[in-house]
């Protein structure tokens, strides 16, 4: 991604998101232990160590030299929590408490946008230019 306005306000919002989804894990840890899948080991840890992986991501989207490893760990990082956010709308949604389908459809469907996004974010992608007519 060219330095461009756009792309300086990209990054600045995915930060901001994956901060404030870092800070969120680290002090909600218990809520969000609640939605790990039943098949990760140690769920606080590993709430714990992704939270911080979060903030850690963010902050380097903002530093040159490591915006690009952020960018793959963010992308890889949205690819393996979308089975908590699968796990979290079965719960959800089967038991008819917690939050409604108009959270979670949108969620799990704009996981693969906030893949690219990191990914583009990062400057690791581009989006593709169409090209020139004939």
């Amino acid at each position: 991604m060219a330095d461009t306005r756009a792309g300086r306000v990209a990054r600045g919002l995915l930060a901001a998101f994956y901060a404030i989804a870092g800070i969120g894990h680290l002090v909600f840890v218990d809520a969000v232990v609640r939605i790990v899948p039943p098949f990760v080991p140690a769920p606080r840890m590993v709430v714990l160590v992704t939270g911080l992986c979060e903030l850690v991501g963010a902050l380097g989207l903002m530093l040159p030299r490591w915006r690009r490893a952020a960018g793959w760990a963010l992308a890889a990082y949205a690819l393996c929590v979308w089975p908590a956010n699968l796990q979290h709308a079965v719960m959800d949604l089967s038991r008819g408490t917690g939050l409604p389908i108009w959270y979670h459809a949108p969620r799990l469907l704009l996981q693969p946008v906030i893949v690219w996004w990191a990914l583009w974010a990062s400057g690791i992608v581009a989006p593709r230019r169409s090209s020139p007519r004939p």
